[in-house]
């Protein structure tokens, strides 16, 4: 994309414009220990020596094989996605402003809305949000409009930690208590007859991870009704590769959920470092009024030609400021058009294939990992493609080993599990071979 770089004069112009004495002014708020340093470059170096000099930083990154997820995960992503997705009419950060002189981005959202609704099994879906710990708080918000005779969410803590933690942070000062639903460690699910010590009426909504955080499967019908029996909505929090092979939210229990989201990162989108991702947005079609974001339609013009327009955009900033929620418009234009590209290659089977193989090596690694002395699952029952482990020793430790290794193991659940010992959260996908869950299984024998 364009670059339009500023003068000096032209930056003192803009910040006496606008009554500041610094760029730096503009980012107060940001602590300071939270703020990037200088790029330590040289002084007046030429683009051809700094391009060699920052590719020789970036040769300093060590690739490691990856058996981590946590909410991000390394999928194949065919080369035609990006190949599309970078084509000139798709390839900006932001979502059109002129929609009809977008008929293309507006088709390819479309598109986009039709796949994710379908994958979901409910009636609309928005066009992306900006993550999936957003996509949560955004979906808490919703269901409360929608549901407004108490501000009380429930929240189990085998939703993953950060995105509870953005969600407190998004929503903790609108008056909303989000309690949080306590670990079964004989499980490491949420049972159902845990709801049944709430009063009907006194949840707005209750939120149902499927897989949770550890990658085990839910009792997400027994779960809907129960939710449902108190008067609650539903909010199904999914891993959309997951959702090709299990009950998509909008069937589960007798009425089935009745939002879902999650990140989407999963289709098409690669790590890059953590971003950028996005998240998704569904539901029932008589919440859709409640619905953040923008809903792109289909209609026809005045000549009787199909064309594509903006339908729905409530809770947008730029129509209902004081109403709006979110600023949510990057990552629409690039991160849901690769998305879309990606659903369209596979199509329905094969995302579903892509499922069955990130469970069966998941299979094979837990098996493989807990013949090794000392290492045990810590939970039993229906996984999806990630599973805790315990280990006889720290799991940082044992993480430090295997990258020595060449080898990215997991994620340390200390932190926010420290009930679980020393407990690792290891996740394989497709991109996994047998050969590579051998070397991991080696590599922690000898790590131990």
């Amino acid at each position: 994309m364009a670059f339009t770089p500023h003068t000096e004069s032209d930056v003192r112009e803009m910040l006496a414009a606008i009554g500041a004495a610094s760029l730096n002014e503009l980012f107060d708020e940001i602590p300071e220990n939270l703020r990037a340093g200088p790029l330590q470059l040289a002084d007046g170096l030429s683009e051809m020596e700094t391009v060699r000099h920052l590719r020789g930083r970036a040769a300093q990154n060590r690739p490691l094989t990856c058996f981590a997820g946590a909410g991000a995960y390394e999928h194949y992503i065919p080369a035609a996605v990006w190949e599309i997705a970078q084509r000139g009419e798709f390839y900006s950060a932001y979502t059109p402003y002129q929609p009809e002189a977008s008929q293309g981005t507006l088709q390819v959202l479309y598109e986009f809305q039709t796949m994710m609704a379908s994958l979901m099994g409910l009636d609309v879906s928005n066009a992306s949000l900006y993550d999936g710990a957003s996509a949560l708080a955004e979906a808490i918000l919703m269901a409360l409009r929608a549901n407004p005779k108490t501000r009380r969410v429930l929240i189990p803590k085998t939703v993953n930690p950060i995105y509870r933690r953005v969600a407190a942070t998004l929503i903790g000062r609108q008056g909303i208590e989000l309690q949080e639903l306590p670990l079964d460690p004989a499980t490491g699910r949420m049972a159902p007859e845990t709801l049944d010590g709430f009063e009907p009426g006194s949840v707005g909504a209750v939120v149902i991870p499927q897989p949770n955080y550890f990658g085990l499967l839910e009792d997400a019908d027994a779960l809907t009704d129960a939710s449902h029996r108190l008067g609650a909505l539903v909010i199904g929090l999914v891993t959309p590769v997951a959702t090709a092979l299990l009950q998509p939210p909008g069937t589960w229990g007798e009425q089935g959920a009745d939002i879902a989201c999650g990140d989407g990162q999963p289709l098409g989108a690669p790590l890059s470092g953590g971003g950028p991702y996005f998240g998704f947005l569904c539901c029932r079609q008589q919440w859709v009024h409640h619905l953040p974001g923008r809903l792109v339609g289909a209609t026809t013009d005045l000549e009787g030609k199909p064309g594509f327009t903006l339908t729905l955009q409530a809770r947008e900033q730029h129509i209902r400021r004081g109403k709006a929620t979110s600023n949510i418009c990057t990552n629409q234009g690039l991160m849901a058009t690769a998305a879309t590209i990606h659903m369209a290659l596979l199509g329905p089977d094969g995302l579903r294939r892509v499922a069955l193989q990130c469970h069966e090596n998941t299979r094979k690694l837990r098996d493989r990992l807990c013949a090794v002395p000392g290492v045990e699952a810590v939970f039993q029952g229906p996984f999806f493609h990630e599973t805790a482990l315990r280990l006889p020793r720290p799991a940082g430790e044992v993480l430090a080993g295997l990258a020595e290794r060449g080898i990215l193991g997991g994620c340390d659940l200390s932190g926010d599990y420290p009930e679980l010992g020393n407990g690792l959260l290891v996740c394989v996908t497709e991109m996994r071979s047998d050969e590579d869950i051998e070397a991991y299984a080696q590599a922690l024998t000898d790590t131990l």
